[in-house]
């Protein structure tokens, strides 16, 4: 029981820094956007003003990706469609512009909560940043974010045209970063490149407490293979609940 207790704790001690940190990064982003913004009044150039200008702009799509990929205060159910296209649209704002890169986001609607949301949001956002810093040249090309539901369960797949080499797709932070953030979704994660570009293919259950089900699949390299058992796992389901 102590035990538990302090798990609690524990995570609720976490979740107050991240909200605090989450706080003065607000306060820093606002901060540096009023500073842009009094050295553009106080400049007579019209040059100057329009360049400041323009620096603001993107102070404020960064800080728009900020805000959606920020920690939810509660855990209500949320459209994951609509929450996905305004971070795709932040993320091209502010990432993407004049890269020729261009994001494509199939939409799909579908509920989860806020949370685990959120932590999906993580994962597609730290893919798209490796896919543009990593797997294309000047020409630029497409990234496509597409979410697939069976039942309680959701394939999410962020895929890219690029040609980067084998070299330069090798296992690096962000990979990482995506597989610690995979594991605390209770998701399965597979990375794979060819030579039309890469797909990196998240499946996950809606809700929480359907994780357990998923580890009882065996494991497969072959993401379609993998997402048939978990459809086959969902069929079953929904055939009991009736």
């Amino acid at each position: 029981m102590s035990a538990i207790a302090s798990s609690a704790c524990s995570t609720s001690a976490e979740r107050l820094l991240l909200r605090e940190i989450t706080h003065r990064v607000n306060n820093e982003f606002a901060s540096a956007i009023q500073v842009v913004s009094f050295t553009a009044a106080k400049s007579p150039d019209r040059n100057v003003k329009a360049a400041l200008a323009g620096v603001m702009e993107q102070l404020h799509n960064y800080a728009r990706v900020h805000h959606a990929l920020q920690m939810p205060a509660n855990n209500d159910s949320i459209e994951a469609s609509t929450y996905l296209s305004d971070l795709c649209r932040s993320i091209s704002r502010s990432k993407l512009e004049n890269t020729n890169i261009e994001l494509v986001l199939v939409e799909r609607p579908f509920r989860m909560s806020s949370e685990r949301c959120w932590m999906m949001g993580m994962i597609v956002a730290e893919l798209i940043t490796n896919s543009a810093r990593h797997a294309f040249d000047r020409r630029g090309g497409i990234i496509r974010i597409e979410c697939q539901t069976s039942g309680q369960f959701v394939k999410c797949s962020v895929a890219d045209n690029g040609s980067a080499s084998i070299a330069e797709v090798r296992p690096g932070s962000g990979l990482k970063i995506v597989e610690a953030l995979a594991q605390a979704l209770g998701a399965d994660f597979q990375f794979n490149f060819g030579e039309d570009g890469s797909e990196s293919i998240l499946m996950f259950s809606i809700e929480r407490n359907h994780c357990d089900e998923l580890k009882a699949i065996p494991p497969t390299q072959n993401p379609q293979e993998s997402w048939a058992r978990w459809g086959a796992v969902s069929t079953s389901e929904r055939a009991r609940q009736k």
